[in-house]
């Protein structure tokens, strides 16, 4: 199965996102440092930092539709397609849930000191939504929320495989309508499905749209991208944090202008070195949005130790994010890619031959 070719400008994006996660995090610690410090800190609001979240959703829409072009039609894509998703979403998040874990049980007071529960360790490693003891429905390691959305998108997209692109697009669309359209009915839904229909899901919908767009021949002009990706930092400037109107539209559809910017370009390398840079962490971005609260963290603790923090909140955020940007990188090339690599090859190897045998032409 020939691989669509990765375009620099979502990659570019996903760095966006990723950094604008843990920007949120790293000015939530600095201002926590500043307030033991009796240090006055505003954090720099020019966008929802939370938003890169958003970001992140629109992109997987995307990106499934772009990437899965090759195996709609075929005997067993479904299977061939989950294993793919499988081996790029669990090796890295599991591992991350499990050193989660074992500081929670080596030293509960950095983590809030709150027993583990058994039940809940094992939804969060099966991508289940479970409510905690708090009464958040939240896993064990909390940025694993957004994981049970994807992993939720992954199994509509994965039934709808076998239809043809356009109507496999429109097919997983419905199915996304219809869980929203739930959601007014939540208080009486079971945990699981009352969670999935938060029309949050329906920026998938979103991106898998602009995917359908792309596969189909939609090119925009750099001068219209430039106005669909100002007008997209634009309005999340303006939403701030989501209030008359719901997140999936103050964030998700500035989100969605930002990829049809990004996506929906003629492609083309990148060639200077800043934008290399910025692809290979758009690569790492997976990576960064896992292990960045680690790094953040662990700057805090050092700067509390040494006395660091007494050089202002704002060079401790740019040594968060720069360490973070560092392990991310690292992380991405030493552990996610050969596990991912290996779980694929292990994956493919229990597939029937006939997943990769084409049928009729992808449309």
């Amino acid at each position: 199965m020939t691989r669509p070719s990765k375009l620099p400008q979502i990659q570019i994006l996903r760095a966006l996102a990723a950094l604008m996660v843990a920007v949120s995090h790293a000015l939530f610690e600095a201002g926590g440092l500043a307030a033991r410090a009796e240090m006055s800190f505003t954090p720099a609001a020019w966008l929802p930092w939370n938003a890169g979240v958003d970001v992140f959703f629109v992109i997987s829409g995307f990106i499934i539709v772009h990437a899965a072009g090759p195996l709609h039609g075929r005997a067993g894509a479904g299977r061939h397609f989950l294993a793919h998703r499988i081996a790029r979403v669990v090796p890295l998040y599991w591992l991350v849930t499990t050193a989660y874990l074992g500081a929670a049980l080596a030293a509960p007071r950095l983590l809030g000191g709150s027993p583990v529960d058994p039940a809940l360790a094992a939804a969060s490693y099966l991508f289940w939504p479970m409510a905690r003891p708090d009464g958040f429905v939240l896993p064990l390691y909390s940025l694993g929320w957004t994981l049970n959305y994807e992993m939720a998108f992954y199994a509509l997209f994965a039934l709808c495989l076998p239809l043809r692109r356009r109507f496999a697009v429109g097919a997983v669309t419905g199915l996304l309508l219809l869980l929203a359209a739930l959601h007014p009915l939540a208080a009486r839904l079971p945990v699981a499905l009352a969670y999935w229909s938060d029309p949050i899901v329906l920026e998938f919908a979103f991106g898998a749209a602009l995917g359908l767009a792309r596969a189909e021949g939609v090119r925009l002009p750099g001068g219209a991208r430039l106005v669909l990706a100002a007008g997209g930092l634009g309005l999340l400037a303006l939403a701030g944090e989501p209030g008359a109107l719901p997140r999936w539209l103050a964030w998700g559809v500035p989100a969605a202008l930002l990829v049809a910017a990004a996506g929906l370009g003629r492609g083309g390398a990148a060639e200077s070195a800043p934008l290399r840079a910025a692809v290979l962490l758009g690569d790492a971005s997976y990576a960064l949005y896992l292990v960045h609260p680690f790094a953040v963290r662990g700057v805090r603790v050092l700067a509390e130790a040494t006395g660091a923090a007494g050089l202002g909140p704002v060079p401790v955020v740019l040594a968060m994010l720069a360490l973070a940007c560092a392990v991310a990188i690292a992380v991405h090339r030493l552990v996610e890619r050969p596990l991912t690599a290996r779980l694929r090859r292990l994956l493919e190897s229990r597939l029937p031959t006939t997943a990769a045998a084409p049928q009729r032409p992808a449309r």
